[in-house]
């Protein structure tokens, strides 16, 4: 009985979330990407293009905590900008204390990433990807599920989002499963990271903007003897990126051996694809901004 309720409840969701699908469309803008000259614009979802207003309108929801169960959680409660969009535990912590499996991974530059989770091979769009946090229940994280029609209704007694809605979805200008994943997504993909000391000495040309020993780091980072570069490589270093315009899409998934003990600690991949081979296998954590991202 409880198996084909949650059966149910996943059906509406997922309606609810593809429900209105050509309306997005008409909220279409210009979109000044905050991106210096060398990085190319992130790939957008044709249901979903960027406008500054939809950017915002996802600001205001990724810190508002009415979005979960009891209105204890925000987005932001686990992504703190300044751990560059992580909370610095070993762990998540949810709604009531829960704790997750893994740790909360960082939001910069997630437009580039074509996977949107450590481990699920499937979780491809930050739309669908939002549904996680909202309505999963295995951890429970922010425990809206259930409240959706409480919550949707208590946002739309809010003078902003009244505005904010019809700004951002003229044609759809209320606070449903359709508006609210697509601005969250417009906001995440707006989150970008590319003025650090190795951008200014790479792309910049400043050769004074990393110490002696920063350089030497370098070398050996890129050398073929110890191997970092093979797993983080390219301009957000990690194999697993994506642009605007690529025919493909690289995605890489690695086992380190942090999680021999399997299946008493977190899985990896086969979770999702019951395939022996994908045990311990996890997606490549990008590099930028690590020192602010422990634990590791």
């Amino acid at each position: 009985m409880r198996s084909a309720a949650r059966g149910a409840a996943v059906s509406v969701i997922l309606s609810g979330l593809l429900s209105g699908a050509g309306f997005a469309l008409d909220a279409a803008e210009a979109y000044d990407w905050p991106l210096p000259d060398w990085m190319p614009r992130p790939s957008v979802p044709e249901d979903n293009p960027m406008s500054a207003a939809k950017v915002e309108l996802g600001r205001h929801l990724f810190y508002d905590a009415r979005l979960s169960g009891d209105g204890t959680v925000a987005c932001a409660s686990c992504h703190d900008q300044g751990r560059a969009f992580t909370d610095g535990r070993q762990v998540a912590v949810g709604i009531h204390g829960t704790h997750g499996k893994l740790n909360a991974p960082s939001l910069a530059n997630v437009a580039y990433l074509p996977v949107n989770s450590w481990a699920n091979p499937h979780m491809t769009s930050l739309e669908f990807q939002a549904l996680v946090p909202l309505f999963g229940e295995a951890p429970d994280e922010m425990g809206a599920t259930g409240q959706e029609a409480r919550i949707f209704a208590t946002l739309a007694e809010d003078p902003y989002y009244v505005r904010a809605f019809a700004q951002a979805f003229p044609q759809q200008p209320r606070p449903e499963l359709f508006t609210v994943t697509r601005a969250l997504g417009a906001f995440q993909r707006s989150l970008m990271s590319f003025d650090s000391a190795y951008d200014r000495f790479k792309y910049g040309g400043d050769l004074d903007a990393l110490s002696d020993a920063a350089k030497r780091g370098e070398q050996l980072f890129f050398d073929h003897r110890f191997e970092c570069y093979h797993c983080h490589q390219g301009v957000l270093f990690t194999d697993n990126f994506k642009r605007e315009g690529s025919p493909w899409v690289e995605t890489g998934f690695h086992n380190t051996g942090l999680y021999a003990d399997y299946p008493v600690s977190a899985p990896g991949r086969i979770e999702f694809t019951a395939e022996p081979g994908d045990a311990g296998l996890f997606r490549t954590p990008p590099l930028r901004n690590v020192a602010v991202t422990a634990p590791y």
